[in-house]
């Protein structure tokens, strides 16, 4: 006959050396207990935690313990969903051993999981800004496709408007009288004499 009081013992002397930080006993009639589970820091020192409770039944391990998410930090809801069936998986598995180490390790892993997702999808979130932008950029920059007809079309534009500059100059200086050519030709005596009187 097992003595299911002294595997239970056994366990919560294990898990107390195992998790000193992390393990508290609640209560010693049902034995009831928490343990901390904390992901490893991500890249930006970002971590996940949760508080696990676990509440021995009387014939434990030969029957499930009860266990519940008391508390987390930075968690999703799908991520909680997430955990309680890994959870009821793993103790399915591990019916008939006592399974409270490997149900947090098992925790433990899906949180380090969770961080890379984190910052995968952070890095996706980063990738596709960095497109968005490119993209915009591109759409800055980006003008009319040149053709011969609309680059002939510009050039007689051009053309024209330069022609009308040209025009509008020559109106001017015949105005002012500035720089108009006389016709005249005179030596360099004539053009000192011109100057002096």
């Amino acid at each position: 006959m097992t003595d299911y009081s002294e595997e239970q013992r056994n366990e919560l002397e294990a898990l107390e050396s195992i998790y000193p930080d992390s393990f508290t006993v609640l209560s010693e009639n049902p034995t009831t207990f928490t343990i901390t589970v904390t992901s490893e820091a991500g890249e930006n020192g970002e971590t996940v935690q949760t508080t696990l409770k676990f509440t021995y039944r009387e014939k434990y391990p030969d029957e499930t313990p009860l266990y519940e998410i008391v508390s987390q930090e930075n968690l999703d809801d799908n991520d909680v969903t997430d955990i309680i069936k890994l959870l009821e998986q793993q103790v399915e598995e591990n019916l008939g051993m006592v399974m409270i180490f490997t149900l947090v390790s098992a925790v433990q892993e899906k949180l380090n999981e969770i961080v890379d997702q984190i910052k995968t999808r952070r890095e996706e979130e980063k990738k596709q800004k960095e497109r968005e932008a490119e993209e915009e950029e591109k759409q800055r920059f980006h003008g009319t496709p040149v053709t011969i007809e609309n680059f002939l079309n510009w050039k007689a534009k051009f053309d024209a408007e330069l022609l009308e500059i040209k025009r509008k100059k020559m109106k001017e200086e015949e105005q002012a009288g500035k720089n108009k050519l006389s016709g005249m030709i005179l030596t360099v005596p004539e053009l000192s004499a011109m100057l002096l009187d």
